[in-house]
């Protein structure tokens, strides 16, 4: 509506201005053509030197009405021709997929409009609106820090990502964990037109750490008012959002603005849509000095070469000193400061419409701010309380958001065609070895699965660990889909050490995943637990790539390399730390062998004793794993000479031996060849053997495999003969390279697999 009301009001301007403006100009020159109540001629034969009204200075009024008469027929056909392309213009235009233009609201930038509110702000005006370039790259800065941050930094990225048509460049002041996590799962996401970089928040403290906070984002909520020395001094203008930001339009929309600062305007801000800066919240109720309503900072469209110019550092550093004196803390970091020094300067601001920061805090006013659904641009989950906080609309905003939250991140990988690029090695490295694979192959899926990049978001929750003083530390390491979720509780029970679990799933199960742990008081309790999550991507479950992941990030000296539905007997983890030093694994290339068996029971009674495991296992109760139907697999263990050892003894690799061993962090990682079901575990033991470990078997050590419904990949082994074909394929061509990397020493494996 808003669009066809500018049209109308474009054309009616136009066709007065073409008709008025002619008119004007004739009466002009109608009435400078008397003389003393007669009319003047300007017939070229009245005016020759013989004519008896001839005179200089007439001669010289003649010709300057001539030229401005000329100048309005050319100022005419300007106007027509505006006028035309305003007729073929339709509103529809504007918006469609190539459009170089985004329709705005014009914001206020006067003093008395600073002071009249919401909705004055979100009044709008007529004008041609300035155009974003197609491939122009717009700036985005984001303060993150810790494990929770980061996951809102993904739900706000996929919102900007959903919308977007432009290059984006997104500068992330970040912690050490922050960066850790964003720089994985932007590195793996591989995001065309999409460039990061990342500025040390632990190095900007020291410019804030003075000043005392009591909002709970803590120090890094103040690091805002240092992005003029942060980012680059080549970079003019930035957008700042906060991490619970959520995007309903194009970004592109909101960089425009920045065409419509005037005069010393360098802050673009929606007004704060609560009372908080009034002071009327409560008795005795002291908020910092604001103008009128304040301004909220949620988000900022800065300025950045002005802010510089004008010496922003002093200005809000001497505003901060001088409001601390009598404040002594900011209560809301940033914002307060931000609103102490536009107090002070009301110039600095041009008020954004309030529909570009609808605030859904407590106390908030922002139903003002739209009438409609095509009427929000940006949501502001400002509440401490975030999803949980009261408003009228909140099931439609807390929808809206989850639609992000669970949306999947992989459909965002699209191209902006059109758009020149930055040349990134990693993408073009696996346009080559995707290239090479023939695509005719009947095991491309397969050849294709080793270089696949999977998006992944490390430390999915808080993690803390602390290093153990001895250096024995052991991290168990597992992976696990959705249908093993279950398996969590259970192992966090059995093992009280450190634990790297890599967890393939979707975007909407790891909401469901985030869920479930936030619900469980035992996954709450255990803060040594790092959930790495592995997006879904093609057919097969990546299962040694998930292995990978889980190994790649623990913080431990030693590992054991366990599968998810295994619990592992109480008090394995205090034994293996034991053996560690007993073995002397710090100086020597071991793989200690935890013995593993299997119950067909749901419900068992778990042995607290190597003595009552033995005992189960002669009444029948438990079993040796899979000695009903892949004996080969663990047999080398010699379970006959374990059932009396009191000491560790040493085994010799067989084919197809696959146990569960606990080895140095720095061993081999698994061969990302074998995906979904076979030879996964095959593969990674032939190849410490190929390194010369030595397999030591724990006398005192077992674990326990917990019955299960068959998983997707074994059903469509023994289903699927092409499946097994291309497993044979696959197992082939990994023992020949081995052979190539080995020498003669691999040589024995494919004599062991002939003879098995």
């Amino acid at each position: 509506m808003l669009g066809i009301c500018r049209g109308r009001r474009k054309f009616l301007a136009a066709s007065l201005t073409v008709l008025f403006v002619p008119a004007v100009t004739w009466i002009y020159l109608f009435a400078g053509s008397f003389e003393d109540g007669k009319p003047v001629s300007l017939s070229p034969l009245e005016s020759q030197p013989h004519s008896p009204r001839y005179t200089a200075s007439s001669q010289r009024e003649r010709e300057s009405l001539e030229v401005r008469m000329r100048e309005v027929e050319e100022e005419n056909r300007v106007l027509r021709k505006q006028l035309s392309l305003a007729q073929s213009r339709s509103p529809m235009h504007h918006r469609g997929n190539h459009s170089k233009t985004y329709s705005m609201e014009e914001g206020t930038g006067d003093s008395e409009s600073l002071r009249a509110g919401i909705v004055a702000g979100n009044s709008s005006e007529c004008g041609q609106q300035p155009a974003v370039e197609k491939c122009e790259t717009i700036h985005v800065a984001i303060v993150c820090a810790g494990y929770n941050a980061s996951r809102d930094v993904v739900t706000l990225v996929k919102s900007v990502l959903f919308h977007r048509r432009n290059p984006l460049h997104f500068h992330l002041i970040a912690d050490a964990i922050a960066k850790q996590i964003l720089a994985t799962l932007f590195q793996t996401w591989m995001v065309p037109a999409v460039r990061i970089d990342f500025y040390d928040a632990d190095e900007l403290k020291s410019e804030v750490s003075w000043i005392p906070n009591k909002h709970y984002s803590g120090i890094y909520g103040l690091m805002k008012l240092v992005l003029t020395k942060t980012l680059p001094s080549n970079l003019e203008r930035v957008i700042v959002l906060d991490t619970d930001i959520t995007f309903a339009t194009d970004i592109a929309e909101l960089w425009a603005v920045f065409h419509k600062f005037k005069g010393q305007q360098v802050l673009g801000l929606v007004e704060n849509q609560s009372d908080w800066y009034l002071g009327n919240l409560w008795k005795n109720h002291r908020p910092w000095p604001a103008l009128g309503r304040g301004y909220n900072t949620g988000v900022i469209l800065l300025l950045l070469d002005k802010l510089r110019k004008m010496k922003w550092e002093q200005m809000w550093r001497l505003t901060a000193e001088r409001e601390l004196m009598s404040m002594l803390s900011t209560s809301l970091a940033d914002q307060d400061i931000f609103n102490a020094v536009i107090k002070q300067n009301p110039f600095l601001v041009y008020q954004l419409p309030c529909f570009w920061n609808v605030q859904l805090s407590d106390h908030t006013r922002s139903e003002q701010c739209y009438r409609d659904v095509s009427d929000l641009k940006v949501i502001h989950w400002n509440s401490p309380k975030k999803l949980r906080v009261k408003n009228k609309h909140v099931e439609f905003f807390r929808n809206l958001y989850l639609t992000f939250l669970e949306y999947d991140g992989n459909l965002l990988r699209r191209e902006l065609f059109g758009c020149p690029s930055e040349t990134d090695v990693n993408s073009e490295n696996l346009q080559k070895q995707l290239s090479e694979l023939d695509e005719d192959d009947l095991c491309y899926e397969f050849r294709r699965e080793r270089f696949t990049v999977h998006r992944t978001h490390l430390y999915f929750l808080h993690y803390e660990y602390e290093p153990a003083s001895d250096n024995t530390d052991v991290t168990l390491v597992a992976q696990l889909s959705m249908d093993r979720l279950q398996m969590l509780e259970a192992i966090c029970k059995h093992w009280e050490g450190p634990i790297s679990l890599a967890l393939y799933l979707s975007d909407a199960e790891a909401q469901q995943f985030l869920r479930y742990a936030q619900g469980s008081e035992v996954l709450m309790s255990r803060h040594n637990v790092g959930y790495h999550i592995v997006y879904k991507e093609g057919q097969f479950y990546p299962v040694n790539l998930l292995r990978n992941v889980a190994m790649k990030h623990i913080s431990t000296p030693y590992m054991f390399l366990s599968d998810i539905d295994f619990l592992p007997m109480y008090g394995l983890y205090e034994y293996l730390r034991k053996s560690v030093i007993q073995l002397d694994l710090s100086n020597t290339k071991k793989a200690l062998i935890v013995p593993a068996f299997e119950t067909l029971r749901y419900r068992l009674s778990f042995p607290k004793s190597k003595a009552e495991l033995l005992s189960m296992l002669d009444m029948g109760t438990l079993f040796t794993f899979r000695y009903h139907v892949w004996t080969k697999g663990h047999a080398p263990t010699n379970f006959a000479k374990w059932r009396t050892a009191t000491t560790p003894y040493r085994v010799e690799w067989e084919a197809d031996f696959e146990p569960y061993v606990v080895v140095r962090k720095d061993c081999p990682e698994y061969d990302r060849r074998f995906v979904g079901f076979g030879w996964n575990k095959v593969a990674h033991i032939m190849e410490l053997d190929a390194q010369e470990y030595e397999f030591t078997v724990l006398p005192n050590a077992y674990m326990i495999h917990m019955p299960h419904a068959p998983s997707f990949d074994i059903t469509k082994f023994r289903s699927n003969k092409q499946y097994r074909i291309c497993l044979k394929t696959l197992k082939e061509e990994f023992q020949q390279d081995m052979s190539r990397h080995y020498g003669f020493a691999a040589l024995k494996y494919l004599t062991a697999e002939n003879n098995s």
